[in-house]
C-alpha cells in the first residue's frame, strides 16, 4: 500500500470503471454504468489523487481508497484482485487515518457484508438522487451503534 501518485490516475480510473460495472450491474441501469467510465473517474481523480491510497501488487495498482475528512468516498478493488485482502488492508488503513463514515447502495450486499465484517454499522437508511434517479442508500459508521 502507498500514497497515490499523479501517474496512477489512468490505471486507477480503469480500476474504478471495472469495479463499478462489476459491483453495480444489478443496481444501476446500463446507461448509468456507461456514464461512469474511466474518463469520468480520471477527471475526478485529477483533483483528488493526493487523498488516495493505493493497494499494489508487484508495483501495479489493484485498488484504491479515497477519503475526505474522515468519510470514505470510494474504496474499490479491481474485480480480478478482489477477495485477496487488499480491500481489508485499505479499510484498516482508512480507520487508522480517522475514517468514521461511509455511504453504500442499500442493495450492494457484498460491500455491506464486507463493511459489517469489519465492525461498521448502519446508522441510517435514506434515498437520494444518483445518476438521475432516486436510489436507496445506507450510511455506515465505525463502531457500535447505540
Amino acid at each position: 500500500m502507498r500514497q497515490a501518485r499523479i501517474g496512477d490516475i489512468p490505471i486507477l480510473s480503469q480500476v474504478a470503471a471495472r469495479s463499478y460495472r462489476a459491483a453495480f450491474s444489478a443496481i444501476l441501469e446500463p446507461e448509468a454504468l456507461a456514464n461512469r467510465d474511466a474518463a469520468l473517474f480520471a477527471e475526478r481523480f485529477a483533483s483528488s489523487w493526493r487523498r488516495m491510497l493505493v493497494a499494489v501488487q508487484r508495483d501495479e495498482p489493484i485498488g484504491f481508497l479515497l477519503m475526505t475528512d474522515g468519510h470514505i468516498d470510494m474504496l474499490f478493488m479491481d474485480p480480478d484482485a478482489s477477495g485477496r485482502g487488499g480491500g481489508a488492508r485499505l479499510l484498516a488503513e482508512a480507520e487508522t487515518r480517522g475514517a468514521k463514515s461511509l455511504e453504500c447502495f442499500r442493495d450492494n450486499h457484498g460491500a455491506r457484508r464486507f463493511y459489517e465484517r469489519h465492525g461498521w454499522r448502519v446508522t441510517r437508511e435514506y434515498e437520494r438522487d444518483f445518476a438521475g434517479r432516486n436510489r436507496s442508500f445506507v450510511f455506515y459508521e465505525k463502531g457500535e451503534v447505540v
